[in-house]
């Protein structure tokens, strides 16, 4: 009936980049900054006849070799001798192999010198040159150690030398007999060593920590390269920017190379292979890359029959495995496969999983990928058998997190049934304790395998309804399963399950009801999605079912979508039907005990009563909080939490918990949920103009939300970008940001309001257009009558102050916005207050207004742009009614727009100075250099500079010849600057000024 779709991305070039784009050259080296600093100050000490030497360790793939390769580089770009050998397991064991293979290289360049100038050295190093001539020159280690050490400084000398010996825990007993001299002796040389090999224990591992501990060399283990590491690494194979990285090839490469340079490599090189060959990805999950599982082939034959039976098995559960399981399977005991573990673990296969030896893990995931592809259709299902008896003999009825493992087992198996059941098991337990992702994932592995007769229907409902529900709560709108027949009004590739025909009962086998509730479910993400159409068709559909087979346990879940999709709907009864949905929804699941329903509902209604009775809002919030404690709701919890946090921070504008709220939200894959949370913060950051925090949150969030196709969240944010361009008056920006929310309005048609509001005339304000600003507020309220929006654009604020300027409201007004909790926000209880300060002074009250006044600005403080803008537009009212400090208003508004280069409002608050008879600062250059204090006074940039001389009491005469201007400019600086500070002389002031010149 379904079938789900891949999460990889349908076309390969658009993801990864063109093809041709491949890099062929040498790579640039990632993520090895430090190391090669290290090696850097090495190599520069050797050229100035400080030797040393460097262990370079790690994992195999970690990028060892190709770090000694950029320190040759490095070394021959700054003129040194370089020379390279290789130690290797492979063929008869050489003495001294890689010592022997640098010098080869040394001598095929012209490098080596002659054994005449070695003195009675040389002898050795013709021995070691496979010149038998000179039997009696065989030598101890010591002899070949110092024949080593004189050839270096004599290679060295005047220049420096490097040389690198690769792989050393392959090297043979007299060549790291021969290091260890070297790393007591060269010290005094003009040469540096640098030493590669892996973490295994062993002999050269012994002899890197011992050198480490007498100070003879430094060691640098390389790690697993980070997240931005790897995404770099792929855009720098693939030949594209960081920015084009395809997001699933991203995961893919950080999930399963564990941050392995090779592996990362291999997936890159892959990819792109395919994508030239076949122009798109394949249905199924990825291959592993054909170099990783030959490496992984190689090193689980070395470990014998036995370490390969144990690995595949193992490989049966995914990248960690339980250790007591498979013993039990393979019928051994611990002891018996100790020495195949710890081979396994040399071998970087796996690794110790936690405390203890109950789990391991493969070292990375594609490792267990490999593997598991390696194991024959009949072996993989004996393997999975056995593993799945062991597994339930151990743990009797798979508690806690035993029943993902065993349904991964069974489905291995070919019991599809059993998988399917234990599937949906572990994904009901996974959402009890709010593992969202988790979940989505067992649900639609299950849903992978339902098929005719192998689930009942009621069970292939339940799991289609965990399904939809999972999708809808994480955002992952890929998951939402594809039906299997095309309906007659189904629009191809929507994905959301067809165009509201009746094709959840393509197979005609679920009951009516239960398909009644699966439209719903489709229903509410059609919301999500943006397409309110669609939505509509959906719940038509469910309601048509359930018209024919009414049911009191699935009636609530239409509700509830009804309320969620009335919300995008444009008609002005639009809030009242759904807030009357979403109440019928509450009564029906309680009626039902369908307690998420419930909550949910309360959550839909809360929001729909915030702005007018925030009381109820909040003890709507707190209902479902309690239903979600109750009744060990993890999901619904956090929703409401993120509810009760948003209120509060509208009042004490402490946005901490819902920045908390955000986190457990991402921490719990409800990306939804969390960048609702995320846009909260966004506009706190704009009013705060914290513009660049804000611009982060909303372009992470916004690009998440076009990947994961949330079109109602993408409008959301799209209106938020207009706003924080509107704040800092750039409205070439603003018009940009508004023309990619247009075709997103269907989505959100509230935006329309929003938009003219919060943006449009906002910005009319800072650019001093009032009369356009007036219309757009206009606008924003015409389109509220016609379609009410569920938040505020400036109605019980800013729109309010300008109207009482204006003298179109009054008292009444006030009162009315008082009555709507949005009007009690501390946001707009600044615009509010002023107005009624305002009123106050026309009323001839001055104390009263002055008093109430101070309130408001006291709110405004954490609102830089909006507090100066409040000052400019009532200080006329003020200084035309006696009331307040119009004039220092005006010279901090002037101040602060001036600096955000806002230059028609600094304009005009400089004129309301000049209207008013104050003193107006002249903006020069150099007026930076003005203490803030004085040029609030209005001091200007020349005033200063005669302040700062008189402030150490310098006489007129003396500072006009200092300055190079007549005695009478002087005298009229001096006069201006004591009537602008408001001293009696200029002793005064001097006393009062004497830290200007610090």
């Amino acid at each position: 009936m379904f079938e789900s779709r891949p999460a990889l991305p349908d076309d390969d070039r658009g993801a990864a980049g063109p093809h041709e784009g491949l890099r062929t050259g040498p790579a640039q080296l990632i993520g090895r900054a430090a190391e090669m600093g290290s090696i850097t100050a090495a190599l520069t000490a050797a050229r100035a006849g400080r030797g040393g030497a460097i262990f370079v360790t790690g994992e195999p793939g970690v990028g060892k070799t190709r770090l000694a390769a950029e320190a040759l580089a490095a070394a021959a770009a700054a003129g040194m001798a370089t020379a390279r050998g290789r130690a290797s397991a492979v063929g008869s064991p050489v003495p001294y192999r890689p010592l022997v293979e640098a010098l080869f290289l040394l001598a095929r360049t012209g490098l080596l010198p002659g054994p005449d100038a070695l003195g009675h050295h040389g002898p050795v190093l013709a021995r070691l040159l496979g010149d038998d001539r000179d039997p009696a020159a065989a030598a101890s280690h010591v002899m070949v150690g110092e024949t080593v050490l004189r050839l270096l400084g004599s290679v060295g000398e005047g220049r420096g030398c490097l040389l690198v010996l690769d792989d050393l825990h392959d090297a043979d007993a007299g060549t790291l007999a021969v290091l260890e001299y070297l790393l007591d002796n060269i010290g005094q040389q003009p040469a540096a060593l640098l030493l590669v090999a892996g973490r295994a224990c062993g002999a050269a591992a012994e002899l890197a920590a011992r050198a480490r501990q007498r100070g003879a060399a430094t060691a640098l283990g390389l790690g697993p390269l980070d997240h931005p590491e790897v995404r770099l690494l792929v855009a720098t194979e693939l030949g594209v920017t960081p920015g084009a990285v395809c997001p699933e090839l991203l995961r893919r490469a950080v999930a399963g190379s564990a941050g392995i340079p090779f592996v990362v490599k291999e997936l890159a090189h892959d990819l792109a292979g395919r994508a030239g060959r076949h122009g798109r990805h394949g249905a199924g999950a990825p291959a592993v890359p054909a170099g990783v599982t030959d490496t992984v082939r190689r090193q689980a034959a070395g470990l014998g029959p036995l370490g390969a039976e144990l690995l595949g098995m193992a490989a049966l559960f995914g990248r960690r495995f339980p250790l007591p399981v498979l013993e039990r399977a393979l019928g051994r005991d611990h002891g018996e496969l100790s020495a195949v573990l710890r081979a396994a673990v040399a071998s970087y296969l796996i690794t110790p999983d936690g405390p203890g030896t109950q789990w391991y893990a493969f070292r990375y995931r594609l490792a267990a990928e490999a593997l598991l592809d390696d194991l024959g259709p009949g072996e993989r299902a004996g393997y999975a058998r056995r593993a799945a008896r062991a597994l339930t003999a151990l743990y009797p009825g798979l508690p806690g997190a035993w029943c993902a493992p065993a349904a991964r087992l069974y489905e291995h198996a070919g019991d599809a049934r059993q998988a399917v059941r234990l599937y949906g098991e572990a994904a009901r337990r996974e959402m009890d304790e709010g593992a969202v992702e988790r979940a989505l994932e067992l649900l639609t592995r299950a849903h992978r395998l339902v098929e005719p007769g192998t689930t009942s229907p009621e069970a292939h409902a339940t799991l289609l309804e965990r399904l939809l529900d999972a999708v809808a709560c994480s955002g992952r709108l890929d998951r939402v399963p594809a039906q299997t027949g095309p309906d007659e009004d189904e629009d191809e590739g929507d994905g959301d399950g067809g165009g509201g025909g009746d094709e959840c009962g393509a197979a005609h086998h679920l009951p009516a009801r239960r398909r009644a509730g699966l439209h719903a479910r489709l229903s509410e993400i059609a919301t999500l999605r943006g397409r309110p159409a669609r939505a509509r068709a959906h719940l038509n559909t469910a309601r048509r079912l359930l018209d024919a087979h009414p049911s009191e346990a699935h009636t609530p879940v239409v509700d509830l979508a009804a309320a969620h999709a009335e919300l995008s709907r444009v008609a002005p009864d639009r809030l009242a039907t759904a807030a009357a949905l979403a109440r019928r929804a509450v009564d029906g699941a309680q009626r039902a005990r369908l307690p998420d329903v419930a909550g949910r509902a309360l959550l839909l209604l809360g929001r729909l009563e915030r702005d007018q009775d925030e009381p109820a809002a909040v003890a709507h919030f707190s209902r479902a909080r309690a239903i979600a404690l109750a009744r060990h709701l993890p999901v619904l919890r956090v929703r409401a939490e993120t509810e009760l946090a948003t209120v509060a921070a509208s009042h004490d504008d402490r946005p901490t918990r819902v920045e908390r709220a955000r986190r457990e939200a991402l921490r719990m894959g409800l990306l939804p949920l969390a960048h609702e949370a995320g846009l909260v913060l966004a506009l706190d950051r704009i009013r705060r103009c914290a513009f660049e925090e804000a611009r982060d949150l909303i372009d992470d969030a916004a690009a998440d939300a076009a990947r994961l196709g949330l079109g109602r969240t993408l409008a959301a944010l799209r209106l938020a970008e207009a706003v924080r361009c509107a704040h800092q008056g750039r409205r070439p920006e603003m018009r940009e940001a508004l023309e990619r929310l247009t075709p997103l309005l269907d989505a959100e048609p509230t935006a329309r309001a929003l938009s003219y509001g919060l943006a449009r005339a906002f910005c009319s304000l800072l650019e001093e257009r009032h009369d356009a600003a007036r219309q757009e507020f206009a606008q924003a309220l015409a389109h509220d009558a016609e379609n009410p929006a569920a938040g505020d654009f400036g109605r019980h604020g800013v729109i309010l102050l300008l109207g009482v300027l204006d003298g179109r409201m009054g008292r009444r007004h006030l009162a009315a916005a008082a009555r709507d909790s949005a009007g009690g926000t501390r946001w707009n209880h600044q615009f509010a207050g002023l107005a009624q300060a305002v009123l106050l002074g026309r009323e001839g009250r001055p104390e009263e207004a002055t008093a109430v006044a101070g309130k408001a600005l006291e709110a405004a403080e954490l609102y830089p742009m909006a507090r100066r803008l409040c000052l400019r537009l009532v200080a006329r009212a003020a200084y035309e009614d006696g009331w307040g400090e119009p004039v220092d208003w005006l010279r901090e508004a002037e101040e602060y727009f001036h600096g955000a280069g806002l230059r028609a409002a600094a304009g005009a608050c400089r004129a309301l100075l000049r209207g008013m008879g104050a003193s107006v600062r002249q903006r020069r250059t150099g007026t930076e250099r003005v203490p803030p204090g004085l040029r609030r006074c209005g001091v200007t940039a020349r005033e200063f500079e005669v302040a700062r001389l008189v402030a150490v009491r310098t006489s007129n005469k003396d500072i006009a010849a200092r300055l190079h201007i007549s005695l009478r400019t002087v005298e009229k600086h001096v006069a201006n600057l004591l009537r602008k500070t408001g001293h009696p002389n200029r002793t005064a002031f001097a006393d009062s000024a004497h830290d200007l010149n610090r």
